[in-house]
Order: C-alpha cells, then structure tokens, then sequence
C-alpha cells in the first residue's frame, strides 16, 4: 500500500516549534509523509522555520498582500493544509477560503462570520451570553462614563481587537479611566480565581468530540508556561455551551476561564485556532493535529474524549543555532 504524502504550511510559525513537532509525530503515527512548511516575516529568525523542512518570507499578515502571498506558497509547493497560528492573520485567510479550496487545500480558519465575532471582544460576549454561556458583565467606554457603578471597581480593561495580553489594564476608580483610548475598548467585571484554557475540537462534521481544560498554572507573554490538565464537568457544559453560540466553528478552537470563587466560571475570550499551549493537551492524548491530517488524507476520524487527567507541562527555553 503507497504510502500517503502531504503537505502542510504553518503560517506565522514563530517559535512554535512544540505544534510542529505534534504534526510530525501525528504523521509517523498514521503513516503519512509529511511535509511541513514555514512561513513568517523574517524565517531567518523564526525557530519553527528553522525546524521546518522548508521555510518562506511572507508580509506581515496586517499587509493587503498576505493573503495572496499564502496563496501563491499554496498554489507553488501543492500545500494539502494550511495552519494559522496567531490571531491577527484569521480574517484575511477565512476571506479567502474558497480560493484554498480551488487550489485543493484546506486552510483552518473558520469563516469570516465565525471570525468577526471572536476578533471583537464585547461581540463574543454577547454572543456568548445570549446562548447561555457565563461570561463577566461587559460595558464599552461611553457606557461606563454614563453609570461608572455598573461594574463595580476595580474594572479590568482590554482591546477589543487586542491577543497576547496586549493592552490589558486594570483601573480602581473611575477617575483613573483616561478620557479617550487609542483603540476600542471594553471593560468587564474584574474577576479573581485561577485561569484555565479549554481546548475543543470540532470535526468536519460539526460535532464536538473533544473538550480539554488545563489550569494555567503560570503565563508568560500570554501563554501557558506551566498547565495541568483538568477534567471537569462544568467546563464540559460551557464547552457545549461555546458550540452553540458558535455552530459553523470546526476544527481547533480554545477559550479561557477564570473560575471566580463568587461568580464561578466565566469566559474571558475565544480563539479559533491553536492555542500555544496546545501541546499540552496533546501529550495528554487529545491529539487534534492527528485528527486534522486524518480528515485531510480522507483516513477515519479517530477524535476521542480519552485524554489524561492530571498531566503538568513545565516549559523552558531552548535554541536552534545557525553557523
């Protein structure tokens, strides 16, 4: 029986040589060949594009050409998937995803309708809230200058376009709100209590198959340097809940929780993508890079709910040296 070849480009690789590392496990799992491409501003300096098998200089994915830049790597090198992996470049990659799909590739992004709502932060949680998830009370700025009791002080501030812990702010009394902000904002009740991602894969299908929490036991630069997977029920059901405030999201997806000892549970945020601390869950046994590559190469989904409870992920630092 031959052998099933692919290909897979990793945009904005950055340092994220752990997702690369999963794919090409994943791959010797299943059998498969796997070719893995890397793209980022500047390769040179991108670990993951050192790792990679080959690596491309594309513009940074706020540039009107990154899209067709992705494209023409796609169209050039016969690319079977497609990986984003920071928010930012989610919107121009969905607003093209028919042409993926001409060109025989599958890109993961959700559509642009999916991604419009989890990009604007206040839009999630309205969105989220009226399908019954439990999210922090959310006002914008000119609402909390109208009623500055609304939230109860402190307030925490974040943008509403803004990832990786960009611009987050925290202000005790009213007084301290500057009187314009550079960017939109939105302001939420500020909540105590440990934090924890929830990693969910929907299959092509559109079923959730898979939800993994991990307490985030210590972040740095946004992400997870040291988690530990958890199982818990009620973040199943907020899960679910994610799923039908968002039906047409498939594939990998992440939110965040922070468990406050009075409110209980509430969702900060949403990523449709990969989160960085991914290989966590899939060390544990959710293996969603496996069953990405399994729905491509047309083999039988094989996405479970039987990870491990209580697995810790300890990061550190590393380096890939050149000359």
């Amino acid at each position: 029986m031959p052998v099933k070849k692919l290909r897979l480009l990793l945009c904005s690789a950055g340092r994220r040589v752990g997702l690369l590392q999963c794919f090409r496990s994943a791959a010797d799992h299943l059998g498969i060949q796997l070719e893995i491409l890397a793209c980022d501003l500047a390769p040179d300096l991108s670990a993951a594009c050192a790792a990679a098998d080959r690596a491309f200089a594309v513009p940074r994915c706020d540039d009107p050409s990154y899209a067709n830049a992705i494209l023409d790597i796609v169209r050039d090198n016969r690319v079977d998937l497609v990986v984003p992996t920071i928010d930012t470049e989610l919107m121009a990659l969905a607003c093209v995803s028919d042409a993926f799909i001409q060109l025989g590739a599958r890109v993961h992004v959700a559509s642009t309708e999916v991604i419009e709502i989890v990009r604007d932060k206040r839009l999630t949680s309205e969105m989220l809230e009226a399908a019954g998830v439990p999210v922090p009370k959310s006002l914008g700025h000119e609402t909390l200058l109208s009623d500055p009791d609304a939230l109860g002080w402190p307030v925490f501030a974040k943008p509403s376009g803004g990832s990786a812990s960009r611009g987050l702010q925290v202000f005790q009394a009213i007084e301290e709100l500057p009187g314009r902000f550079e960017e939109p904002m939105v302001f939420q009740q500020f909540l105590r209590g440990p934090e924890y991602t929830i990693n969910m894969f929907v299959d092509s299908g559109g079923s959730l198959r898979t939800v993994v929490p991990h307490l985030r036991i210590q972040i740095r630069a946004g992400e997870v340097e040291k988690g530990r997977t958890v199982r818990r029920d009620d973040f199943r059901q907020i899960a679910e809940g994610v799923h039908r405030a968002l039906p047409s999201l498939t594939g990998v997806a992440c939110f965040q929780v922070i468990d406050d000892p009075e409110l209980g549970p509430r969702v900060i945020e949403i990523n449709a993508r990969f989160g960085g601390g991914y290989p966590l869950a899939d060390h544990a046994g959710a293996r969603f890079a496996q069953w990405l590559l399994e729905e491509v190469s047309g083999l039988p989904c094989s996405a479970n709910d039987d990870w491990r409870e209580n697995v810790k992920m300890l990061r550190y630092d590393s380096a890939i040296y050149d000359g």
